[in-house]
């Protein structure tokens, strides 16, 4: 299984508790990370000191390691491009940003990466009508790009003999249909939602849920999961959005992690408990 993120700190917020279940079920987990999140703010303020914004980078990378420690990643694959900034930021500009690099030169260095290490699944990004950020943009067109490339011969002939991964799914992290029983399991118990503000703006927007074609029980892996997240010093809060509701709550009322199929080599039937069904 090799899953794609696009800053450290995003393997732990999507899909941490499948690649945790999969890795001790005996799955080998791969883990590419686009950029070293040298855009991200000091979101902790336990982390707010003099010196930290400085240490930016190596931190978020020390965190990244950690996190996957704690997951049982087997190996990350670091590409090293500079974080794009939010949307509309002076930060976009910059042409080292990973959003302004040479498309065909990301697209080789993916597709050697899935060349070498053969996963039968990979995980992407949609393409995030809910939080267009430009690194999260730019991970679901050339992640997309990279899964079907790799089984081709006649593109990037260096990187390695041909190699065709079975299924290609989106994470689905933040689908109204989640945070909305989440938001009401809150209001139910007295707890303070953090999820009630966005739903009333989604209400607004014409925007529709992702089809979640997969959902991965992940309720022995929620404690992993906010374990992996807190590892990420710099950008989580304890006492912040991610814990708002407790991880008991979280298991008794959404235990799962959504998925969209977007390609398989393998008949599926939808919905899918298991990503590796079929294989």
């Amino acid at each position: 299984m090799l899953a794609l993120h696009a800053h450290p700190d995003d393997e732990s917020s999507k899909g941490a508790g499948t690649m945790a279940r999969y890795a001790a079920e005996g799955a080998r987990v791969i883990l590419v990370c686009a950029t070293g999140g040298e855009e991200g703010e000091i979101i902790n303020p336990r982390m707010d000191r003099p010196g930290i914004k400085d240490q930016l980078p190596d931190l978020r990378k020390a965190e990244l390691e950690t996190a996957c420690d704690i997951l049982g990643v087997d190996r990350i694959y670091m590409l090293d491009y500079r974080d794009s900034g939010m949307p509309d930021t002076e930060s976009n500009k910059r042409p080292e940003a990973f959003a302004n690099v040479d498309p065909d030169e990301v697209v080789a260095r993916l597709v050697e990466i899935i060349r070498q290490e053969r996963p039968e699944i990979v995980l992407g990004y949609d393409d995030s009508p809910g939080y267009p950020h430009p690194d999260h943009l730019r991970v679901h067109e050339l992640g997309t790009r990279a899964y079907y490339e790799a089984g081709d011969p006649d593109r990037f002939p260096e990187a390695g003999a041909p190699w065709s991964p079975s299924k290609l799914y989106y994470f689905s992290p933040f689908s109204r249909r989640r945070l909305q029983i989440l938001n009401d399991a809150a209001q139910a118990e007295g707890i303070e939602s953090p999820f009630d503000e966005r739903l009333k703006q989604w209400l607004e927007e014409e925007w529709d849920d992702p089809e979640i074609t997969a959902q991965v029980d992940v309720s022995d892996y929620i404690e992993l999961r906010s374990k992996a997240l807190l590892a990420h010093a710099t950008q989580i809060d304890p006492d912040g959005f991610w814990f708002a509701i407790p991880d008991e709550l979280v298991k008794k009322v959404y235990p799962w992690e959504d998925y969209t199929l977007v390609h398989s080599t393998v008949e599926t039937a939808s919905p899918e408990e298991d990503l590796f069904e079929g294989l």
